[in-house]
């Protein structure tokens, strides 16, 4: 589900609005969202949200962003297109990877980098697992088109019209790929989970303006997209 809430300078709730979109279960312990239907759902909350409080959008000051965190996809920079489906947090298809890396006795290094256990529930091994097993998202990596992201940076990316690929601390941090301490990515941890870095997006604060609203047909161009959150930290 998306919800869309519309919030007065008084920090009033005007109105919200929810959009359904499936779960996908290919196979009993997978997990999948069509990240297509994610962003039809945006649009239709948005949409929604502004008819209910009567309000014309183009008075919409500003944008913030959260969401499910380590929920993982990947998209074609040049078409902004999903290159199948994103892994969900749940999803525990990478089960056999994390126990053959625990067996080797890494848990300890990955840990004191990421501050993160091997799980599948993290999204190094949900993208891992894509690149090796999607010839397109493979195709896409070597020509430094492919671009990866938890559900906000995809959502900034199409909000933007394809000018942002960026994510903020706190997504970044559920990924295993981020050192904890110093707030960026870590190379150790992107050869241990084979993950090329030119995929990444960039890590921000989780309150600056990551950017603007660009060619939509829900919302007007100039809206900045100011703060960006996981759902368990903004909570």
């Amino acid at each position: 589900q998306t919800k869309a809430v519309l919030v007065s300078l008084e920090g009033r709730v005007l109105a919200e609005a929810a959009a359904e979109f499936p779960q996908v279960y290919p196979r009993p312990g997978w997990v999948e969202h069509d990240p297509e239907r994610i962003w039809a759902s945006v649009r239709q909350a948005v949409l929604e949200v502004s008819r209910r409080a009567r309000c014309d959008r183009s008075r919409i000051l500003a944008v913030g962003i959260t969401n499910q965190r380590e929920t993982t996809l990947v998209w074609d920079s040049r078409s902004g297109r999903s290159l199948g489906n994103a892994i969900v947090w749940q999803d525990r298809r990478t089960s056999p990877q994390c126990a053959e890396l625990k067996a080797r006795g890494l848990e300890r290094r990955v840990r004191e980098i990421t501050g993160l256990v091997i799980d599948p529930y993290f999204s190094a091994t949900k993208l891992s697992w894509i690149l090796s097993h999607d010839p397109a998202a493979r195709k896409a990596a070597s020509a430094g088109t492919l671009r990866f992201g938890t559900v906000d940076s995809y959502l900034l990316f199409r909000l933007s019209g394809g000018k942002v690929h960026a994510t903020d601390v706190s997504n970044a941090s559920r990924t295993l790929l981020l050192n904890l301490k110093a707030c960026r990515w870590d190379s150790r941890m992107l050869d241990l989970f084979e993950v090329p870095a030119s995929v990444l997006p960039e890590v921000l604060a989780s309150d600056q303006v990551f950017g603007e609203t660009r060619g939509l047909d829900f919302l007007p161009d100039g809206i900045p997209i100011a703060g960006m959150m996981g759902d368990q930290q903004a909570a």
